[in-house]
Formats: C-alpha cells, sequence, structure tokens
C-alpha cells in the first residue's frame, strides 16, 4: 500500500511518462483560445450561432485523444468533445469554418457547427456524432464490434490493437443508448472504452437526478465484465495515469472498461445559458478546479520555462486569428447543393462507411430472371437469397432477437446460424435501440450489417438511430455513411392487433437517406434484397407477414444473379380503364379485383424511390387512379401518391382519384373485425366499379 502511494505521489509531482506534454499543452491552449474567439467575438457578432465551450473539459480530452494511435482506432464524442478532435488532427480553420457554418467544415453548414465528425485515413476517426443526448452510445459499440469481426473472422491484423472510445456527460448515462450499449459491450466482451466526463450538471439538472448519488462509476462497481476507473479530471497526472491504464486495458483485450473523470463545465451548458441554477459558491469552485493554470504549474519548471508558457499562449492566440481569417473567408455552400448526397449518386463516394469504400466490389447481376425449379414460398427465397451473400461477401453480417438458433420468429433465417456460425448470424440482446444503433456502427467499419427488427411496431425504440443514420450521408455532406439492410416483417397474418400486424411504411419514407422496399412475392423479394445487400445506402426491407407463405406469392427462385433495381414498378395485368396503385399483401387483392376490367394494376414494389413515371403514364392512359394501401388512410403513402396525380396529372383525370385503406385505428385483433378493416377484394372491386362508372 505505501509502495503504491509513493509511486501515486511520484506521478503527480513529476510529468508522466508515454505524455507529448508539449503537445497536449499545446492542443489545450489552442482549444482554450478557439473557445475565447467565440465567445467573445464570433457568438456576439452571431457568426457562430451555437457554442459549446469546451472549458474544463479539455486537458483529459485531450490526453485521451492523443492516446488514440492505432489507424482503426475511433472516437464518438458530443457537442462538447472539440479538443478530442484538435488532438485527432482536426485543423483551426476547419474547427471554425464548421462552428460558422461554412462550406468545408464537418458538414459544410447542413449541421450544427459543434456536431462533428473526421473521416481521418491515417490515423484514429471520429464517428460522426448525433445531436441527440447519449445517440453516441451504440454505434461506437457497433465500431467495437466490428473491430474483433475485423480480427477474428476477416484475420485482418491491422485490428489486433484498435479500441472503440465512446464520450459522455454525466447526464448521458441515463439514456437508453448508455445502458444498451454497455450490455452490448460487456456480454461480447468488445475492445471499448465508455469516457464520462462528469462536471456536475446535465444543463441544469444536478447529477443526481441522472444516477442515484451522483456517481455512475460507484453505482456499476459490481457490473460484471466492466473495468472501472476513476479520478480527477482537472489533475495533470493523475488524469494522463488513469487514461493511460484504461486505454491499456482495452487494448489488451481484457474487455470493456468506464472511465469517469470529474472535471468543472466552466461556462453554461451552451453559450446563452447563464447558469442561474448555479450558486455563486459552486461557480467559485468550479474555477478554482480550472485544469489550465493546474496544467501551467505542472509543467513550468520541469518541460518549460514561464517565458516558453507565456509563448505558447501567444502562438496559439494568433494561429487562431488567422484560422478564423481564413475560415470567415470561406463561402457559404452553394443552396443549390443541399439536394445532393441525400443517397449516393453514381462516382461520388463517401470518405468513409459502408463495403463499397471499404473495397467491396459487387458482382454483375441481371433484372431478366432465370427460375430455378419449383415455385417456394418469401420465406424460402429471401432465406435463399441471404444464404447465397452470406457465402459469397464475408462483410454480411445478420443479427436480431431470435435469429439464431430458432431461425427467427418467421424461419426465415432458419439454418444460417448453423451453416455460418455464430459470428455471422447471432442473436442480440432485447434493445431495438442496441440492433440498428450497432448495425450504424458495424457499417462504418466497412461491413454490410442486416439486423433484422423482429415486428414492425418493436422499430419505435430505434426511431432516433435509424433517422441518424438515414441522414449521415447528407449531414455529413458525403464524409460518412453507413449503408446496411433493416429487415423488418410487419402487417397482419391470420389475425392483427396493435402490436405485430402494423405497417405504417410512411414514417421511414418520411426519414431522409433511406430506401423503402415493400415486395409482394418470391421474385421480387429475392431481386430487391439483392440490390440492397450489394447496395451502397440504408435500406428499410419490409416483409409482409400475410405474403411470407402466400400461394400467389411463391415463385420460382430467380437465380443467384437476379437483382432488381430500386424505383421501378411492376405491371401485374394491364389495360386502359382505371389504373390501380399498390404494393405488398394488396397487390394480389388488387390483382384478383381487376379481373374482368381492363385495368393497368401497378405493384410499386419499393416506396422509396417509387416510380411515379410508371403511375403518371398509366393515369393518362386510363384517366382514372385507385390507390389501395393497407396503413392507415390519414397521411399513408397513398396520400403522397394521390397528390403526385393530382398535381401533375389532373387534367388528365375523368375521375376524383380515390384511395382505398384501413380506416384510421390499430389492427383489430379478431379475424371477423380484421376482415372488415383491411380492404378486401370485394371492396376494392367496389371501389373500381365506382370509378369505371363515373
Amino acid at each position: 500500500m505505501a509502495e503504491a502511494l509513493a509511486a501515486q505521489k511520484d506521478r503527480r509531482n513529476s510529468p508522466v511518462q508515454h505524455v507529448d506534454w508539449a503537445r497536449a499543452a499545446y492542443l489545450v491552449s489552442l482549444s482554450r483560445a478557439l473557445d475565447s474567439l467565440e465567445e467573445e467575438r464570433l457568438v456576439p457578432e452571431k457568426k457562430v450561432l451555437y457554442q459549446f465551450s469546451a472549458r474544463g473539459h479539455d486537458l483529459a480530452q485531450v490526453l485521451l485523444g492523443l492516446k488514440l494511435t492505432e489507424r482503426h482506432d475511433a472516437a464518438c464524442g458530443y457537442y462538447r468533445s472539440r479538443p478530442l478532435l484538435l488532438a485527432l488532427g482536426v485543423d483551426p480553420e476547419t474547427a471554425l469554418a464548421s462552428s460558422m457554418g461554412r462550406d468545408g467544415g464537418y458538414s459544410s453548414g447542413r449541421d450544427i457547427g459543434a456536431v462533428f465528425n473526421y473521416p481521418n485515413p491515417n490515423g484514429a476517426s471520429a464517428l460522426p456524432m448525433c445531436g441527440g443526448v447519449g445517440a453516441q452510445y451504440t454505434p461506437t459499440a457497433g465500431w467495437a464490434q466490428a473491430i474483433e469481426y475485423h480480427r477474428t473472422v476477416l484475420k485482418d491484423s491491422a485490428y489486433d490493437k484498435a479500441i472503440s472510445v465512446v464520450l459522455g456527460g454525466d447526464g448521458s448515462v441515463a439514456s437508453n443508448g448508455f445502458w444498451s450499449a454497455l450490455t452490448i459491450a460487456t456480454t461480447q466482451k468488445l475492445p471499448m472504452l465508455f469516457y464520462i466526463e462528469d462536471n456536475g450538471f446535465g444543463i441544469s439538472v444536478p447529477s443526481e437526478f441522472q444516477t442515484p448519488g451522483g456517481d455512475i462509476s460507484a453505482n456499476l462497481d459490481s457490473w460484471r465484465g466492466l473495468e472501472i476507473f476513476k479520478g480527477d479530471g482537472t489533475d495533470p497526472a493523475e488524469a494522463a495515469a488513469l487514461i493511460d491504464d484504461a486505454i491499456a486495458y482495452v487494448r489488451d483485450r481484457n474487455g470493456p472498461a468506464l472511465l469517469r473523470l470529474t472535471v468543472p463545465r466552466l461556462q453554461g451548458h451552451s453559450y446563452q445559458d447563464t447558469q442561474t441554477y448555479k450558486t455563486d459558491k459552486t461557480v467559485s469552485g468550479e474555477r478554482a478546479r480550472d485544469p489550465w493554470p493546474k496544467l501551467r504549474d505542472y509543467l513550468t519548471g520541469s518541460l518549460m520555462s514561464e517565458a516558453e508558457w507565456a509563448a505558447l499562449e501567444a502562438k496559439t492566440k494568433e494561429e487562431v486569428e488567422a484560422a478564423c481569417e481564413k475560415a470567415e473567408a470561406r463561402p457559404v455552400a452553394d443552396p443549390e447543393t443541399l439536394m445532393r448526397n441525400v443517397f449516393y449518386e453514381d462516382g461520388a463516394m463517401q470518405e468513409m462507411g459502408g463495403q463499397w469504400k471499404a473495397g467491396y466490389q459487387p458482382p454483375a447481376t441481371s433484372d431478366v430472371p432465370a427460375p430455378q425449379g419449383q415455385r417456394i414460398n418469401m420465406v424460402t427465397a429471401i432465406r435463399k437469397t441471404l444464404d447465397h451473400e452470406l457465402a459469397v461477401n464475408p462483410r454480411v453480417v445478420l443479427f436480431g432477437e431470435d435469429i439464431g438458433p430458432k431461425g427467427g420468429v418467421h424461419a426465415v433465417t432458419l439454418g444460417l446460424q448453423e451453416k455460418h456460425g455464430v459470428s455471422r448470424v447471432f442473436d442480440t440482446s432485447l434493445s431495438e435501440e442496441g440492433i440498428i444503433g450497432r448495425a450504424v456502427g458495424m457499417a462504418i467499419a466497412g461491413l454490410m450489417p442486416v439486423p433484422e427488427i423482429q415486428f414492425r411496431k418493436y422499430a419505435e425504440p430505434a426511431t432516433e438511430q435509424i433517422n441518424d443514420c438515414g441522414t449521415m450521408r447528407w449531414r455529413t455532406n458525403n464524409r460518412f455513411a453507413a449503408p446496411m439492410v433493416v429487415r423488418i416483417p410487419g402487417g397482419f397474418f391470420k389475425c392483427g392487433d396493435p402490436w405485430h400486424s402494423q405497417t405504417n411504411e410512411v414514417a421511414f419514407i418520411h426519414q431522409p437517406g433511406w430506401m423503402v422496399a415493400a415486395p409482394s412475392n418470391a421474385e421480387d423479394a429475392v431481386g430487391l434484397l439483392r440490390s440492397a445487400l450489394r447496395g451502397n445506402d440504408p435500406v428499410i426491407f419490409f416483409e409482409h407477414r400475410a405474403m411470407l407463405d402466400d400461394v400467389w406469392a411463391r415463385r420460382p427462385y430467380p437465380g443467384d444473379d437476379y437483382a432488381l433495381p430500386f424505383g421501378k414498378a411492376k405491371f401485374l395485368s394491364e389495360g386502359n380503364d382505371i389504373t390501380i396503385v399498390t404494393w405488398g399483401a394488396m397487390a394480389p387483392r388488387s390483382d384478383k379485383a381487376a379481373e374482368g376490367y381492363s385495368a393497368d394494376v401497378i405493384d410499386l414494389r419499393t416506396l422509396m424511390p417509387w416510380d411515379r413515371q410508371a403511375v403518371l403514364n398509366s393515369v393518362r392512359k386510363t384517366r382514372r387512379c385507385l390507390i389501395v394501401h393497407e396503413d392507415l388512410q390519414t397521411a399513408g403513402f397513398g396520400a403522397e401518391i394521390a397528390a403526385v396525380v393530382a398535381d401533375e396529372a389532373f387534367m388528365d383525370l375523368d375521375a376524383p382519384v380515390s384511395r382505398l385503406t384501413m380506416p384510421d385505428i390499430p389492427s383489430p385483433h379478431n379475424p371477423a373485425l380484421l376482415d372488415w378493416a383491411v380492404p378486401s377484394v370485394e371492396k376494392i372491386r367496389a371501389k373500381i366499379d365506382d370509378l369505371v362508372g363515373f
């Protein structure tokens, strides 16, 4: 015990070894100069609209960033994480240009300047952070799981020492993302460091409101599989030693660790925050703990003189002034460019993320089916496609609740774990936030994750991660993308209910950046799924429960090279008197209802993008339009189709555009009640009669 105390005293009184203290002092000084410039000039002049000071957090963050030395290390921070980015290599001009929303920054003005990302081809990267508190945790866990996948499955030794680091404040430990990531990291024994900066307040709410007693590290002392480190983030020697020990622990593949450092927040939550919720005693106590003068006292007299310290402060201030001049000279992005990078555009490859960027080249495909054998149902067709893509592409990874030995609640993945192994097909903890969030990190790391959400309704807890994934390419201006395929069964089956039978596809169509497929039969399911699995955009792939074993939906397997483009509809029948637009389980019902009529029955197959031109061309020919879908009528996707037809083909119509949908109620359970609510063949035929006779 005495020897340990003596060693600790030595570390506190002389500069800790293995730390480039001159570099650390320079970066902390640079961070201070950036904060001061923004607070004193740029915010008052309204050149920076959102400002989050890092003063008080800066020393420990810089020490952390300087320890991320492996090529495949990655960190994901939050709005107060700029010191970390400076340590990773972000230059002050880019930092200021981002704060001012100018072209060429983190997002070229598309996102708040404090929302960071840093694709670094020469070292550790900063994963694209999100604006939501706690949303950074599960994608960082996904990166950690991808590290292990690259290391153990793909046998890439470049990942042997790589780690994943997530930064969060004390307020974020109350979030769903924190607990989900903690479960993932500890159950999977991932190389992940949870770095918690506890400044005592989540905006105005004290830490005691976030976790009992205000100390998350104390509350996790008994959490299995998690090593705890904790201490003072303002003491240079103590912070450096703790960071060194925590990172070494994770690098040595001992499992995840949590490092809680107490730091002061020397400014409000944001510049506009007056901190009236803090007493004068609290504020003065925070100022007394400022790590900047502590660093000066620690280094002067040992590594540098007072004059050298003063020269360092003057140098960084000059550099920041010069960087500000260059940043202000940058233009605001051309507004016309805002429509770019919602989806992948040919030739404009993202800087980081996705299997294409990692070197994957999709094999040649054909949109002409080569039928093989007997007709198979959609379950078998989807399973066969997943099986083939797992076999030919080692980057494909399937996961979700119950998809392993059970094979999924609909048996789609039955046998795939046994054939391809638990590293390729695996079950997860019960957290949709964790399922989609980890898929984001894995996708950024160059894998092709295929997460399953067990039923459509269960996607709600993952809404934030779904939104953040879809907007990633746009909000980083093509610096990052996270292509994946999210499989979601939904819709009615033999019965309905509010929890397992929801469709609500329109919610995903309203999330920018997601492609959405809704196949009605086995052949289309194969073609669309293969395109999604080999593509470069995130895809929601709907598997309608009623069609998985439906006789109408059965088709011969169209071959291993069969792939369909998104946005190209299929005509189930052709005629001259009416256009019927539908998808999913309403396709066979519409097809049956149209028998005996001269009708164009159009199965859209994909809803984002959807085949507008095919619909408009058909309506201009038939002069009538009926839209049939299972989702609710109010604000359903049929309303969008109807609006486009009315807007672009109004003068061609001989009858009003009509919709037949479920009423605005949840799916009822009793089969008799369900049959009343869902559009039937008889109801569709009655609508056709009304429109043709109008």
